[in-house]
């Protein structure tokens, strides 16, 4: 089973979506006493489009998450999800308008089983469906993300990498049309990494879902992204292809230090 085969298969788009179909960041600043953490921010990710956001820390990625997921209400500008103004609202009501997202330290319910997690994803989306259906829904989850022979452990009881594919079977499950992956290889091995970067891959190709990622692996997100976004002091100072942003000068000297090169496979290294 794979999954394509749990939701409704939806191509990926061959051309940029119709106007409203995007998530869509404008002109957005942030503040905090009087400190500049985002200023004129636009962001832009088409369904069915891999997006990066990268930068050192403090740059403001943190705080661009949580703009656009409700955390925050910015100072100016506007945040769109398919068209709907969703600025300001609560999370759990733009998790409902189809955002769903991970967190960098998984944040699941550590004392619920992992279908339990994944079922608490799926009621929220449930509108008009039994509790047969939810839990036959659950268990393709499970399925789908190797968790099926795990599904009665608690959550805080797995490794690393299954609480890593968890966290993504269960923001899969409010169905969303965005995704928004914060730090999704952080903690994983070699081959947990790989494994993870073809889930993401498999999910946007199969479901067209857009999806945005925020990553520290340099390696990870050049090999994964269409398109990856780069802030420094709350500004963006690039937007373009891996292969753009791997040689601007700008990215180099103030994401990835002066002791930056690109290795023999073109993904960019840092002693940094």
């Amino acid at each position: 089973m794979n999954i394509s085969q749990i939701f409704k298969k939806t191509p990926r788009p061959s051309s940029k979506s119709p106007e409203g179909r995007g998530l869509d960041v404008k002109g957005v600043d942030v503040s905090f006493a009087g400190l500049v953490a985002l200023e004129n921010v636009d962001l832009h990710v088409e369904r069915g489009e891999l997006v990066g956001l990268i930068g050192p820390n403090g740059a403001g990625k943190s705080t661009m998450v949580n703009v656009i997921t409700g955390h925050y209400v910015p100072d100016k500008g506007t945040v769109f999800l398919s068209g709907q103004e969703v600025t300001g609202q609560s999370p759990d009501w733009i998790c409902r308008q189809g955002l769903g997202r991970t967190f960098q330290n998984a944040r699941l319910f550590p004392l619920l089983s992992v279908e339990e997690n994944i079922e608490a994803a799926a009621l929220l989306s449930s509108r008009g469906q039994n509790r047969t259906s939810i839990r036959k829904f659950v268990h393709e989850q499970l399925e789908v993300h190797n968790l099926a022979g795990k599904a009665h452990l608690s959550a805080r009881a797995l490794p690393a990498g299954d609480q890593r594919r968890l966290a993504l079977a269960r923001a899969l499950a409010t169905r969303p049309s965005f995704l928004l992956l914060d730090e999704p290889a952080a903690g994983l091995n070699e081959v947990e990494t790989e494994e993870m970067r073809l889930s993401i891959a498999s999910i946007r190709d199969n479901l067209g879902c857009g999806i945005l990622v925020i990553e520290h692996n340099m390696s990870f997100i050049m090999r994964l992204c269409d398109r990856i976004q780069v802030l420094n002091s709350g500004r963006t100072i690039c937007v373009g292809t891996p292969k753009k942003v791997q040689t601007n000068p700008a990215v180099i000297e103030a994401y990835l230090g002066s002791s930056t090169e690109v290795d023999n496979s073109g993904v960019l290294e840092s002693d940094a």
